[in-house]
């Protein structure tokens, strides 16, 4: 058999017995033909999400629109008339003479150091108050979801008695505590210094807003932690697992697993609870009546047009109030930065 020593003959380039050719040979669109196949399901499936989030939406307002429409008439129509009063000089006293005054109600109202006053106070209560709400709330929240499963009910519903309770009712039980002639507390902790038989809590301003902010702490406390609660359950268990395994200790658990993940309720919480401690009016009505410098804006409101018949005052102190909720919520949605279409997983 003979060895072959020259070159090997080339293969041929046509025909049937054609070699195969490389890729560099061979034609480049396919890709876009299979990009094209890929990209049509995405568009479908795009498509379809969005027709289902149109669908959830209009859903969403056919529940919650007559509930809407309810709420809009029942508060929007005091809203208006307390903006049109006042622009008014207006008495129950005199109703014939009402006059138009136009914004001299407000600049009355914000070059009195009354209103500035009652706006610090009102201020100090809210930040003290949510504050601690905060830092209470959360602990009670680990508490309640960490607990045995068997105790968690009975837990929770220990933790949430003090919010049951009528504030009216919770306001007297700790005006009543502290009070010099019938109250307990000077009896019990006169060991403490600064505490002692002859201490009378409402007869100065500091110690009667120390008595108010812990009555606010006290009933509203259990609110926060619910709705920190659920924020807790939202967050998945297996991110804690993976920082725990990575050596995570606790405190960077919570800080940078736990608390990122529960920004949204963290949110919703603090403008909620802000909120009503801006409003606050029980505990300061029937502890000091606004006494000793304690006074607050729904009591100065409220002393202006009940108490002296001043509607239209009254009014444009309500419409100043009203403004200052509104900054606080921009404030917060600011400060948080919040998305909470995001955080429900729609984008």
């Amino acid at each position: 058999m003979n060895a072959q020593t020259g070159p090997a003959a080339e293969p041929p380039t046509h025909g049937r017995h054609a070699a195969p050719s490389t890729t560099e040979d061979r034609p480049t669109d396919r890709a876009p033909r299979d990009d094209a196949r890929r990209g049509a399901p995405d568009a479908e499936a795009r498509a379809a999400r969005s027709d289902r989030a149109r669908a959830e939406a209009r859903l969403g307002w056919y529940l919650a629109g007559p509930a809407f429409v309810v709420m809009l008439a029942v508060t929007l129509y005091p809203i208006l008339q307390a903006v049109y009063d006042s622009l008014f000089n207006y008495k129950l006293t005199a109703p014939d003479d009402r006059s138009f005054v136009g914004l001299n109600n407000y600049v009355v109202i914000l070059t009195d150091p009354v209103w500035w006053q009652a706006l610090w106070v009102t201020l100090l209560i809210t930040v003290i108050t949510v504050a601690i709400e905060l830092v209470l709330g959360f602990a009670l929240a680990l508490v309640m979801h960490r607990a045995i499963k068997r105790l968690r009910g009975l837990l929770r519903t220990a933790i949430l008695v003090p919010y049951g309770i009528i504030t009216v009712v919770s306001a007297f039980a700790w005006f009543y505590a502290f009070d010099i002639t019938s109250g307990y507390v000077n009896h019990w902790f006169d060991w403490v210094p600064g505490i002692g038989p002859d201490l009378n809590w409402f007869a100065q301003q500091g110690t009667s807003l120390v008595v108010i902010i812990a009555s606010e702490v006290w009933k509203t406390t259990p609110f926060i932690s619910l709705l920190l609660l659920a924020g807790l359950a939202q967050v998945p268990g297996d991110l804690e697992e993976a920082a725990k395994v990575d050596g995570a200790t606790a405190w960077q658990r919570f800080t940078r697993v736990i608390v990122p993940n529960m920004k949204a309720a963290i949110m919703v919480a603090v403008l909620f609870r802000a909120l009503d401690a801006f409003r606050i009016f029980d505990n300061v009505f029937i502890m000091t009546n606004g006494a000793n410098g304690t006074e607050v804006l729904s009591l100065l409101a409220y002393r202006t047009s009940i108490g002296q018949l001043q509607i239209g005052m009254g009014s444009a102190i309500s419409v100043l109030l009203f403004l200052c909720v509104l900054l606080i919520c921009f404030v917060a949605i600011k400060l948080f930065k919040v998305d909470l279409a995001g955080a429900r997983g729609e984008k």
